[in-house]
């Protein structure tokens, strides 16, 4: 599956390469530190939150729970 802006798909590949990397020879293995990925998670995540300031997604809007909540079925509100 691609990134959500076309800057950060390259991004997400290496990321999900060096993920999938780690799953399976360190987590698996019982070694469960993740900073091997830190620096890619977080140049991939600084690239998917311009991504969505460019098609002025709001993160906070994204970041709500509303599953089981009056709010759930509700559509966004316009701005």
């Amino acid at each position: 599956m691609d990134s959500i802006g076309a800057a950060c798909h390259e991004l997400k590949k290496q990321y999900d390469d060096c993920f999938n990397l780690w799953f399976s020879e360190h987590f698996l293995r019982g070694r469960t530190n993740d900073s091997m990925c830190a620096s890619l998670f977080k140049t991939y995540q600084d690239c998917v939150k311009k991504a969505m300031k460019e098609q002025n997604l709001d993160l906070d809007e994204v970041k709500k729970d509303l599953l089981g909540t009056s709010q759930e079925k509700k559509p966004p509100q316009k701005s």
